[in-house]
């Protein structure tokens, strides 16, 4: 599920069969085996390949970026108390964004919550109302542990967040990448998924480097088609180290290729090359006007219509070229979404 624009429709129509509602171990694949469209930046021109003949597209020097965020279980089931007394069950919470160690702001699937309520998800975990988010569906909540300890509940109590394409309720291990290391994703950076270690150590042994940032992602949708939120005021919150920016640098002052393994390392190496920090937040909203200063090819899954992610593909490629393509992996029948199918810009 993506953020959604206003900003222009785009032009193809999505058959609800190419929603993969299956991790491809459950179709009978590895998770490199998924399918992966080919696009010339350039040309327009599209190849039909599978994942793990990636290393045909990357060269020695070149340098793969990936997002090792881990997807933590955002879905929170609790009852809901009032001024000591029981007023819901089983009262469902989302988080939505990480404030700091103990305060998040959520989507609480209930009417009438008001500040000063209380949700228990077990018996050492609960957590507090304590406002609203402005000009939002979303409301700010405190837990009572933080830090660790925090995250160690939600991961005993909590479920991995799935949209109404997927009809199974997927183990977490389904949505992690097998390189995903910091807790904090409430949506899995998807991008990376279709890596296996062994195509990591292939694209190695070739001399592509590897480097890594975090992005945590935030909740991306709100179950409220009304509410369609500017991504603009999507913040995310992003880290890179040191060593890893100076190598991305190096290999961008050699000529080789950077290449983003997902729109959240698009987002945050773009924010960092424009701010000049290493970690921070981004709210940055990119889309076919804008000259991209760092990265020249991106790993991606496919991206429903009117979604934003689409208007960033549009500063890879000529949005029409875009389109063509999408059009075409459409007749090809290409898999959507977190467990579907891989495209590669470059």
């Amino acid at each position: 599920m993506q953020l959604e624009t206003k900003i222009h429709p785009h032009g193809f129509s999505l058959p609800p069969s190419l929603n993969a509602s299956h991790p491809p171990e459950r179709r009978g694949l590895r998770r490199d085996q998924v399918k992966m469209m080919v696009l010339d930046r350039v040309t327009g021109n599209v190849v039909h390949e599978q994942f793990n003949q990636i290393e045909k597209y990357l060269n020695s020097g070149d340098i793969l970026v990936l997002n090792n965020s881990r997807t933590i279980p955002a879905i929170l089931k609790g009852t809901l108390h009032r001024n000591g007394k029981v007023i819901g069950t089983n009262v469902e919470m989302r988080l939505a964004r990480k404030k700091n160690d103990s305060e998040w702001e959520v989507l609480i699937v209930a009417t009438n919550v008001k500040s000063g309520d209380c949700f228990k998800f077990s018996e050492i975990l609960e957590a507090n109302v304590i406002g609203k988010v402005f000009k939002s569906p979303l409301k700010m909540i405190q837990f009572n542990l933080q830090g660790k300890d925090l995250y160690n509940e939600i991961y005993s109590t909590g479920e991995p967040i799935r949209y109404e394409y997927i009809h199974h309720a997927w183990n977490l291990d389904y949505y992690q990448t097998v390189f995903a290391s910091q807790p904090g994703s409430v949506e899995m950076p998807s991008a990376g998924r279709a890596f296996s270690w062994e195509l990591l150590l292939k694209l190695q042994l070739k001399g592509v480097k590897l480097a890594f940032l975090q992005l945590h992602t935030g909740l991306s949708y709100f179950l409220d088609d009304e509410f369609v939120h500017s991504p603009e005021e999507h913040f995310e919150e992003y880290s890179i180290r040191q060593e890893d920016m100076e190598a991305i640098l190096k290999a961008k002052d050699s000529g080789a290729k950077v290449i983003a393994a997902g729109t959240t390392v698009v987002r945050a190496l773009e924010t960092a090359a424009s701010n000049s920090t290493i970690q921070g937040w981004t709210n940055l909203y990119i889309t076919s006007d804008y000259e991209l200063q760092l990265v020249d090819g991106i790993i991606t899954g496919f991206h429903e219509p009117k979604a934003s992610h689409l208007d960033m593909l549009a500063a890879f490629v000529d949005e029409i070229k875009l389109l063509e393509a999408y059009n075409l992996a459409i007749e090809q029948k290409y898999l959507w979404h977190e467990f579907g199918d891989i495209n590669l810009i470059i």
